[in-house]
């Protein structure tokens, strides 16, 4: 009887080993660097074995990108304004661990993988603790996302050198948390939660 499996599963690849090695290639070839070729160059298998697992380059960039939310951490509270705070402060402390990712995350408009629809869900769950639903919800959360990714950017593109940098990193993420504090005030502000002192 013939091996009916796949060639990436006949190489011994696992979709973990292929997203370990695309990050790696990514840091250290840009984008363009990134290709399902230099993949499996770097694995040492022929391209075709990696399609068993991703479709193609796209499929991987998404799947990478989604895989690095995974390390976002779940809010510990169900209060609405300290939850929300929490799990947009992680992942903004996520995104500056991957500054090479924060610019494919602007270009997509952020990730729609499994770890980004859980974390989605639970921001959609803390805003209507806090009585806001609906489009309301689907509007706040937009909002939060864009806030929290256009500040790693930002962040990303700073140095700790106040010669080459108006702003240090430093500045840019205490910022960062006064702004996310006032834009969940202003969120929250319709409903009957009230802001609580900053605590994470």
């Amino acid at each position: 009887m013939g091996d009916t499996r796949a060639p990436g599963q006949r190489a011994g690849l696992t979709r973990d080993a292929i997203l370990r090695c695309a990050r790696d290639v990514l840091s250290e070839q840009g984008i363009d660097g990134l290709t399902m070729r230099s993949v499996a160059r770097r694995l040492g298998v022929a391209p075709n074995s990696l399609y068993s697992h991703v479709a193609g380059k796209d499929t991987l960039v998404d799947d990478l990108l989604d895989d690095v939310l995974g390390e976002v951490a779940e809010p510990r509270t169900t209060e609405p304004a300290a939850g929300l705070r929490q799990i947009m402060t992680s992942t903004y402390e996520v995104l500056l661990r991957h500054p090479d990712l924060v610019p494919l995350y602007l270009a997509r408009q952020g990730s729609r993988g499994g770890n980004a629809q859980r974390l989605g869900e639970i921001m959609l769950d803390l805003l209507d603790a806090a009585g806001i639903a609906g489009p309301e919800a689907q509007e706040a959360r937009r909002v939060l996302i864009v806030y929290t990714i256009g500040f790693a950017a930002m962040t990303t593109g700073s140095t700790s050198d106040a010669a080459t940098s108006l702003l240090s990193r430093d500045v840019l993420a205490a910022n960062f948390t006064t702004g996310l504090d006032w834009l969940l005030e202003g969120i929250l502000a319709t409903s009957d939660n009230q802001l609580p002192p900053h605590s994470l």
